[in-house]
C-alpha cells in the first residue's frame, strides 16, 4: 500500500508517517503545501491520498475536487478532526472513499485504509449516525413497499441496529455476549443480503427505512 498525506500540521504529518512506516506501509510523501501535494499525487500515483480538512491554502474538499477534476482515480480519504455533518456529506459527494478521524486508534486506521484499498467506503464508526441522519433528512419518503430486510435473521436485524448506532464489532459483541468473530460473520452476511459494500451503507439503509426503533 502506497500512501500520500497532505496536511499542514508538521508534527501530525511526521508522526503519522512514522506510524504507518512502522506498520510496513510505504508513505510516498507527507506534504504541508496543497498545490505541491496535488502535483505530487499526479506524479507518483499513490494507492490512497489522505487529506486534512482544514488547511490555510485550500480545504481538503477543494483539494479533493481538484484531483477529481484532473481525472485522478485513486482512493482519497479525509483524515481530520472535523465531525461536521456538512463536511462529511460534501466529502463523500465529492468522491472521497473515506472520512476518518485523527483520534482513531492506530489499528482501526490501518483496518480502514485496507478496506478503502479494497474499494469500500469507510466512515469513522462514531460518525455513522451523523451520516445516517443527514441522509434520512435529505431523502424523500420512499414509495417502495418491499421489505429490504426480509432476508435477515432476527440476530442479523439486531446487529444491523447496533451498526446504525455506529457501534464497533467489539462493542456489539460485548453487548450481545458473543465473540468478535461471530459479529464479523453476521456483518458479512448482512452486507451480502442488503447488496451493499460497507457497514456504513447498511447503517444508512437501516435508518432511512426506520428499521430500528431505539
Amino acid at each position: 500500500m502506497r500512501i500520500l498525506l497532505i496536511d499542514d500540521h508538521a508534527l501530525f504529518r511526521i508522526g503519522l508517517q512514522e506510524l504507518l512506516e512502522r506498520r510496513g506501509i510505504e508513505v510516498i510523501a507527507a506534504i504541508g503545501d496543497c498545490e505541491a501535494g496535488i502535483m505530487q499525487v499526479i506524479d507518483s500515483q499513490p494507492d490512497i491520498v489522505l487529506l486534512d480538512m482544514r488547511m490555510p491554502q485550500m480545504s481538503g474538499i477543494e483539494v479533493l475536487q481538484q484531483l477529481r477534476d484532473r481525472q485522478q482515480k485513486m482512493a482519497i480519504s479525509m483524515l481530520t478532526t472535523s465531525r461536521d455533518e456538512k463536511d462529511i456529506i460534501e466529502s463523500l459527494q465529492g468522491g472521497a472513499q473515506g472520512y476518518l478521524l485523527k483520534d482513531m486508534e492506530p489499528d482501526d486506521l490501518i483496518t480502514a485504509l485496507n478496506d478503502i484499498l479494497k474499494g469500500k467506503t469507510v466512515v469513522a464508526p462514531e460518525l455513522t449516525s451523523v451520516l445516517a441522519r443527514a441522509v434520512q433528512g435529505e431523502t424523500a419518503e420512499s414509495t417502495e413497499t418491499n421489505d429490504v430486510f426480509s432476508g435477515l435473521t432476527p440476530r442479523e436485524s439486531e446487529i444491523l441496529c447496533h451498526l446504525a448506532e455506529g457501534q464497533s464489532n467489539k462493542v456489539i459483541a460485548n453487548h450481545l455476549g458473543i465473540s468478535d468473530g461471530t459479529v464479523k460473520l453476521h456483518v458479512k452476511s448482512i452486507l451480502r443480503k442488503l447488496d451493499v459494500n460497507s457497514r456504513v451503507e447498511a447503517a444508512v439503509i437501516a435508518v432511512e427505512k426506520k428499521m430500528c426503533q431505539r
